[in-house]
């Protein structure tokens, strides 16, 4: 077996949040751009946590690992009459880790562990997840300008800290419409526009204030959700 170094590692998606990605690769981040260049998932794979090893590993090994603590973790399906056995695993990304950890202080290397930094976009990308999958919880009990006591006239401010647009203003025009730069939008639609993401769902109440208070905070005082 080759003695070139190799890194195990956790790879998380907030596209999937009850699941990682366990596996091995000689280079972490060209493995990482591999699996971004697929258009698949809305969001993009980051590495949470690696463990460097001294020989070159295959995925099996360190499958059969995870496989034999609790083989009911991980994630398998049949397709087509086909069982497809993946390498994600419904844990968090600390149980990950701290598996990462036994086995490294069995062998002496806990300096061979690293916790990698989420990057501003890294952190924005998983608020925006879980407000999307909020927003889908919530959607059965559409948007209503009047159940947040907000008339027809009144203004709603776009909101968003990484966005230059973000303050910009438009006006309620019926019970679920706003107008803005000549148009009639849903908050969605236009939060769409503003954010430049239309290709993926965006939870438009999520990113607009009326008189300084996000719209969902009033829904939730409201009890028209309550999460």
């Amino acid at each position: 077996m080759s003695n070139t170094k190799g890194y195990i590692y956790i790879l998380t998606n907030p596209s999937f949040p009850d699941y990682v990605k366990i596996g091995y690769a000689d280079d972490v981040e060209s493995r990482l751009r591999a699996l971004n260049r697929s258009e698949c998932t809305p969001f993009a794979f980051r590495v949470y946590g690696t463990y460097e090893v001294n020989q070159r590993l295959t995925d099996m090994k360190i499958h059969n690992v995870i496989d034999r603590i609790n083989p009911e973790l991980r994630s398998i399906d049949t397709v087509n009459g086909k069982k497809r056995i993946r390498e994600f695993y419904a844990m968090s990304p600390e149980d990950a880790f701290s598996i990462f950890e036994a086995i490294a202080e069995i062998n002496g290397l806990e300096s061979n562990l690293k916790l990698w930094e989420q990057t501003d976009e890294q952190k924005r990308e998983d608020s925006l997840a879980k407000e999307v999958a909020t927003e889908s919880r919530v959607k059965a009990k559409s948007f209503k300008f009047s159940d947040c006591g907000i008339s027809i006239g009144e203004t709603v401010v776009y909101t968003n800290a990484n966005r230059a647009n973000s303050g910009t203003e438009c006006v309620v025009v019926d019970d679920k419409h706003v107008e803005y730069g000549g148009f009639v939008w849903t908050l969605t639609g236009l939060a769409k526009e503003l954010l430049g993401n239309g290709d993926i769902h965006v939870p438009g109440p999520s990113y607009f204030k009326y008189k300084g208070r996000w719209l969902n905070d009033i829904r939730r005082e409201k009890g028209l959700i309550n999460f």
